[in-house]
């Protein structure tokens, strides 16, 4: 199998805790799950791929083509590193 290496590219991102300080990062709780009979807020972003759930300490990345999508913590210091 042939071997790849990623592109140098500089990304945004933040990192999203809760809901205390307002949505940042593009996140929001507009969707809303059935848990019983009471429907939830979720937080979550609008990828390409469709909608995807935000966990507290998740960074939001935005991609090359402006997208936004979360990332994991520990995906996320395993992959990139601060740029001044």
């Amino acid at each position: 199998m042939a071997k790849f290496r990623k592109k140098p590219v500089v990304i945004e991102a933040e990192q999203w805790f809760s809901w205390k300080d307002g949505p940042t990062g593009g996140v929001n709780g507009i969707c809303y799950e059935l848990c019983g009979a009471i429907a939830v807020s979720k937080p979550h972003v609008h990828t390409l791929e469709g909608m995807m759930m935000v966990s507290e300490g998740d960074w939001i990345i935005v991609g090359v083509k402006g997208e936004r999508y979360p990332c994991k913590p520990e995906i996320f210091a395993l992959t990139y590193e601060a740029v001044e």
